[in-house]
């Protein structure tokens, strides 16, 4: 099995969590992208999506989903998303695809927050995958220093801007034992405006799908 097909898999599987007739938040990547075909070929009406990125809100629309204002809808019964990186505790690294803002506020205004992967999303410590910082374009040097303190080695991911106007530093050499302290640490810092962590609030699900069938914890 491919990790498209495994993304595919985990994509359907989370259907079972899209109610007709309710407001969905949507993520950004690939394996939400074949959620949103999922949507589209199913013909699942939702009444809307509240979307994370530019990206995902202009494949919704072509799927004839409507894309809806957070500011407008309130608190959402359910956030479907995919991941960098997940641990067992369902805590992740997210922001591969820049949108680690968008992706945290939906999160937290919503009730149930899905992720879906391939199984080779799954590690035990988090850390391989370099940690996304978003950032204030002025204050870049400045927080770079700061993440060298705390002990990682971060990279500005040139010619990328946030569908914010803002910069991503992606942390490398971290091995992060303690999610939770390293998020709130980093956000800490000034001129950070989010991090990639999404540990003090974790996925409630985890959907893989890989060679295996669908892993749900």
């Amino acid at each position: 099995m491919s990790q498209n097909t495994g993304k595919q898999a985990a994509a359907r599987a989370a259907l079972e969590f899209v109610k007709a007739g309710e407001v969905l938040g949507v993520g950004t990547g690939s394996t939400v992208n074949f959620l949103i075909d999922e949507l589209a070929d199913r013909k699942i009406k939702v009444a809307g999506a509240v979307s994370s990125s530019e990206g995902s809100s202009e494949r919704l629309k072509a799927a004839g989903i409507p894309v809806l204002d957070l500011n407008e809808v309130g608190d959402i019964e359910t956030y479907i998303d995919g991941a960098d990186e997940t641990n067992p505790r369902r805590q992740l690294i997210k922001g591969g695809g820049a949108a680690l803002t968008r992706e945290k506020i939906i999160a937290a205004a919503a009730h149930r927050f899905v992720c879906i992967a391939d199984d080779t999303k799954l590690v035990d410590t988090l850390g391989a995958f370099p940690l996304p910082v978003e950032v204030i374009p002025m204050g870049r040097g400045y927080v770079a220093r700061a993440l060298m303190r705390l002990g990682g080695r971060p990279v500005w991911r040139e010619k990328v801007v946030t569908d914010n106007g803002n910069h991503i530093l992606d942390v490398h050499g971290l091995r992060i034992v303690d999610p939770v302290s390293l998020e709130m640490a980093i956000n800490q810092i000034t001129g950070v405006v989010t991090v990639g962590l999404f540990a003090a609030r974790p996925a409630d699900v985890v959907i893989l799908g890989g060679p295996g069938g669908i892993k749900t914890f």
